[in-house]
């Protein structure tokens, strides 16, 4: 029950727009920020994932070719994950631009 949530009721806003424009564009920041800082989680996670059970993946080669020293494929599936991560990271800095307008970047 924010002030702008009513001020869009009084002018007679569907309740659609109401939900769609002014409520959920509000609450997606933090839903965003949390999925953008989640994704690190799930890297790190995939490796261990992967290590355990035994899936062939980026994960287990990771954890194997640094088992074998084998240091060009560890800097490569190291370089790809931390790729991602910034790409994600990115991703989410521009989502923050598109769903409130204030943040934007000068």
């Amino acid at each position: 029950s924010q002030d702008y949530i009513r001020t869009a009721r009084a002018k007679g806003l569907a309740e659609r727009v109401v939900v769609f424009k002014h409520a959920l564009r509000n609450a997606l920041i933090p839903v965003v920020t949390v999925a953008g800082l989640e994704f690190g989680s799930l890297l790190a996670g995939a490796v261990i994932t992967e290590t355990i059970f035994a899936w062939p993946g980026l994960g287990q080669l990771l954890v194997g070719s640094i088992l074998a020293r084998d240091y060009p494929v560890v800097q490569g599936a190291v370089l790809l994950v931390a790729t991602s991560f910034i790409l994600v990271n990115l991703l989410v800095d521009l989502l923050y631009a598109w769903i409130d307008p204030r943040v934007r970047y000068d």
